[in-house]
């Protein structure tokens, strides 16, 4: 039986830099996936897209306290180290940056990235905060590895847009990648926090992507797009989902509101449901596909 050794972690900026210093040395490209941990095939997938682009793939894995907002689940998210190290071991990660917050937020710490516009709708209406905790661990994961890659999961667009704008504006010598969402059987995104979901619930959810992409498909197709959008809402609703935070129609590139189905401009649906103890997002691309579910 062959045997995967697990991958080397580091705690701190100093044992990290070393570790891709010697790979520089070496001439090995860098590539890096920011995590928080909770490990499932989602996040193994941008493993194995960061590998196809560097020969080093690090991945990080830090709970960060600032995206979390008073009353969300901080405390209570997924966290195992052991499992995520085996699960890392396997999808080819050669090492594991897991920071303090300590290491990464030390005594005196006042500096906040914030990247407007892209960031105050959508989730960010219904996260206050959100991005802002998002952007600024990113920018210091970014800075730490100093990688040549860094690849994000499209099932959280907004963020991989916010990302995309602040390497920009802040001319980061880095490379977003980014790899498609990966599903259960059922077509439910992968996360985390789907097993928060108790059976129930479970069944239900796997109707969210269903109704998503056929209203995609209708938009597609010339039906009115606030129409659709509003029976795909009340069908949402009378399935079960508890609450629904948004869906709407958006330019895929700068996040604007669209009412319109523009030639050339790619859009997609985003969806932020409530089910349960759950929030749950989604998003899918408005194409000619056929597909419905």
């Amino acid at each position: 039986m062959l045997h995967i050794s697990r991958p080397r972690t580091v705690t701190t900026i100093v044992e990290l830099r070393d570790v891709v210093r010697d790979w520089r040395r070496a001439g090995d490209l860098v590539a890096l996936v920011p995590t928080m941990g909770g490990l499932h095939e989602g996040h193994l997938s941008l493993v194995r897209t960061a590998r196809r682009r560097a020969k080093r793939v690090i991945a990080s894995i830090f709970v960060n306290p600032t995206q979390f907002a008073e009353g969300e689940d901080f405390e209570k998210y997924p966290r195992d180290e052991v499992r995520d190290a085996e699960l890392l071991a396997n999808a080819g990660c050669d090492l594991i940056y897991a920071p303090t917050v300590s290491e990464i937020y030390p005594d005196g710490f006042a500096t906040n990235i914030s990247v407007k516009n892209i960031t105050e709708s959508l989730c960010g209406t219904h996260r206050p905060g959100h991005f802002d905790g998002v952007t600024t661990v990113v920018c210091k994961l970014l800075n730490q590895a100093q990688a040549d890659y860094a690849v994000f999961g499209e099932k959280d667009w907004q963020q991989l847009v916010s990302i995309r704008q602040m390497v920009r504006d802040l001319d980061m010598p880095i490379r977003i990648a980014s790899s498609p969402i990966v599903r259960e059987a059922d077509g439910l995104a992968m996360s985390s926090r789907n097993r928060y979901l108790s059976e129930k619930e479970r069944k239900i959810a796997g109707k969210l992507n269903r109704a998503l992409f056929a209203s995609a498909d209708h938009i597609a197709h010339g039906i009115d797009l606030e129409r659709v959008l509003e029976a795909c809402t009340k069908a949402l609703l009378t399935a079960g989902f508890n609450e629904i935070d948004y869906i709407e129609a958006r330019d895929s590139a700068n996040l604007n509101l669209i009412h319109t189905l523009e030639h050339g401009k790619e859009a997609r649906i985003f969806a932020a449901v409530r089910l349960g103890q759950t929030r749950l997002i989604d998003n899918v691309p408005i194409e000619r596909t056929g597909r419905a579910g």
